[in-house]
């Protein structure tokens, strides 16, 4: 830190947060101010999982273009230090919603919120990637064709894990109903839910987008879907708000969120809108099913980890129902 960080002053505390299935993250307390540290975890990893290096990138080059994201101060690939590679950027006061409900924000200014969350993937999805250095982030075009081929390799390879029958269906329906238009590029952040996100202290929006693991240069109606998706999932599972009363929350429902989001995004609507939302519900459970299969190979970085495991069967099932609607 001393060497390679700038302005900075030890002597250190070190404290790990909660949450967070994929990458250890620490907050790093210094006489002068705050830092937050994220690492790969420690063991076997799957090739391309943990991708702290990409994260550093795009948030490194985000931030000069007045992107909301925390300030990056440097990079170390070198295991040999801390065992893992890891970086290191600023701590950014804030508040973390963990419910997308929001129930800890006044109601009147929870609409406030989802407005600034929506404004923000829109923001990210109108950046020019080129003019920002990223044009070798990712590949252009086919994203979701690639997105079903990576996460079906990932679920089918990761036999300790065990298979799901829907999720066996949905590697058979998905790449059979992919959307005829799958050519539009623009940089996704691929995890961005409200719990990625940090609020302003009082005011209703957002400071900096956090978790830029599964960022790339992808199909931005699939990373506003995948944002979406809350709105489908049952509320017996987390963040799951289908059949809630949208009104009595004060939240926009599903229809007046992606409306705001056509508007801006200068869009007429979101054609295909079952089918990724279908594809999204799949990816996530590929996700839950790669931490199930961390905790058995005995690296998973969340005490919290069997928790969210213990929902992956019902996530499939409603991906294949979800499926089902758009046609399957």
């Amino acid at each position: 830190m001393e060497q390679h960080v700038e302005g900075f002053e030890g002597p250190i505390e070190v404290e790990k947060f909660p949450g967070g299935q994929s990458n250890p993250t620490f907050k790093l307390t210094s006489p002068g101010r705050q830092y937050v540290l994220r690492r790969k975890p420690p063991g076997k990893l799957l090739k391309g999982a943990h991708a702290v290096e990409r994260e550093y990138r795009i948030m490194t080059a985000l931030g000069p273009l007045g992107f909301p994201v925390p300030r990056t101060y440097g990079l170390c690939e070198d295991s040999e230090v801390l065992g893992t590679p890891f970086f290191v950027m600023d701590m950014v006061d804030g508040r973390i919603f963990w419910d997308p409900r929001l129930p800890e924000v006044p109601t009147d200014e929870r609409r406030a919120c989802y407005e600034s969350m929506c404004e923000t993937i829109a923001r990210l999805h109108r950046i020019d990637y080129e003019a920002a250095g990223l044009g070798n982030y990712g590949k252009p075009g086919n994203f979701v064709e690639r997105q079903i081929t990576i996460w079906s390799r990932q679920y089918l390879q990761d036999e300790a894990a065990g298979r799901i029958a829907a999720m066996d269906r949905l590697v058979e329906w998905l790449p059979r109903n992919i959307p005829d238009d799958d050519s539009p590029t623009s940089i996704v952040h691929g995890d961005f839910r409200c719990d990625n996100l940090i609020f302003h202290p009082t005011e209703p929006r957002v400071v900096a987008v956090l978790d830029w693991e599964l960022s790339t240069l992808g199909h931005p109606l699939a990373d506003f879907t995948y944002h979406l998706m809350n709105y489908r999932i049952p509320p017996s599972l987390p963040a799951g708000m289908a059949g809630a009363d949208f009104a009595a929350l004060s939240l926009p429902g599903e229809a007046d969120y992606t409306a705001a989001y056509c508007r801006h995004t200068g869009r007429d609507d979101i054609p295909d809108l079952d089918f990724y939302l279908a594809f999204n519900m799949f990816r996530l459970a590929a996700i839950i099913h790669g931490v199930k299969g961390r905790i058995l190979r005995g690296n998973a970085s969340s005490d919290r980890a069997d928790q969210l495991v213990s929902y992956l069967d019902t996530l499939a099932e409603t991906a294949w129902q979800q499926a089902r609607k758009a046609g399957g």
